[in-house]
């Protein structure tokens, strides 16, 4: 797409049509959706220096385990860490991080497949039995989920593991914060950076998981905010059966058939999720483009309720009950998919 010049009806996306711009007046269209991109990219920069310039927590190095480590291992192996972390961060007169640290410590019962305490911090957590599990979920999180804003994070898995084991007993949840998400103002929310890193990672740690499960588990991709965004990027093999994109700002691709996958694809979004007021627009390299939800994207849809942008985890929402059917490998309450 050229930038710096309007485009005719027929040359705007259907995604970037379907966010509030009219298809028709190409050049008055062209302009507002360059406004309203550069307002974005404005917001973004304008980051307190204070927060930037922050001193990071000291903490150890993270456990490095040899191909094959079981899960009990590494579980083990990372409570230390994260005790040691904890110890470091007292001693260095951050009573706030080794606090939260100590929450996810969980008061040594936490499973941890991966830890590092380093900076904003990187952690992949299980909840339920990996070994014994046949439905697998793997949480992907958006911007701003860090060490220090964990707990919200966690909590979300929980619930979804709660509801899973309602419906299924061999379930587990793995809440991968296995890179460094951008901040909600900053301008790496805007670009493919931060996801293409994510996931270079997330693909090899999909096939190593693979060999941590049950023979046979059925993996689901659920992907929320600019995690859709690293999903969408991710190639899978077909031990992952559902890729789920939940307030998503757009992946980058034009459809669901251009996502190298062969996943079942859905996308939802709350009624009162602010994400719908972003502008489904590229241009030179900002922005995701079409709307995931949009019809023309192809991702079978899902109810997700009533909630806003970080609702869809909450215990006893319609969100969460679909995204458990999903994982379950069923179709949920009036879902009104397409192919």
């Amino acid at each position: 797409m050229t930038t710096g010049t309007a485009r005719t009806a027929e040359e705007v996306g259907p995604g970037e049509a379907g966010f509030g711009f009219a298809k028709a007046g190409g050049t008055r269209g062209g302009r507002l959706r360059r406004t309203l991109l550069a307002s974005l990219v404005a917001a973004a920069v304008i980051v307190p220096v204070s927060a930037a310039a922050s001193a990071e927590a000291p903490a150890p190095a993270p456990v490095v385990f040899a191909e094959g480590t079981p899960p009990q291992s590494r579980y083990t192996a990372n409570r230390d860490n994260i005790a040691e972390a904890v110890r470091m961060a007292r001693d260095a007169d951050r009573s706030g991080r080794a606090g939260r640290l100590r929450a996810m410590a969980a008061a040594g019962t936490a499973q941890f497949l991966a830890f590092d305490g380093r900076g904003r911090g990187r952690a992949v957590e299980v909840f339920g039995e990996l070994e014994t599990a046949d439905r697998i979920a793997v949480l992907v999180p958006g911007s701003d989920t860090t060490l220090d804003t964990y707990e919200r994070f966690r909590s979300g898995a929980v619930a979804l593991q709660q509801r899973l084991q309602a419906g299924h007993a061999r379930t587990a949840v793995v809440a991968w914060l296995g890179y460094d998400t951008p901040g909600t103002v900053s301008t790496a929310v805007l670009t493919a950076g931060r996801a293409d890193e994510a996931a270079a990672a997330l693909g090899p740690f999909l096939d190593r998981l693979q060999h941590m499960a049950a023979p046979g588990a059925r993996f689901s991709l659920l992907c929320h905010s600019y995690g859709s965004v690293v999903c969408a990027r991710t190639a899978t093999e077909a031990a992952v059966g559902d890729v789920v994109l939940f307030g998503s700002p757009g992946t980058g691709a034009g459809s669901a058939r251009e996502l190298p996958t062969a996943a079942r694809v859905w996308a939802g979004r709350g009624g009162a999720d602010w994400i719908a007021d972003v502008p489904h627009v590229r241009l030179g390299g900002l922005g995701f483009g079409t709307d995931p939800v949009d019809p023309a994207f192809g991702a079978r849809a899902f109810t997700a309720g009533s909630g806003g942008h970080s609702d869809y985890l909450k215990p006893g929402t319609r969100s969460l009950d679909a995204l458990a059917a999903i994982v379950l490998g069923g179709v949920p309450a009036q879902d009104a998919g397409h192919a």
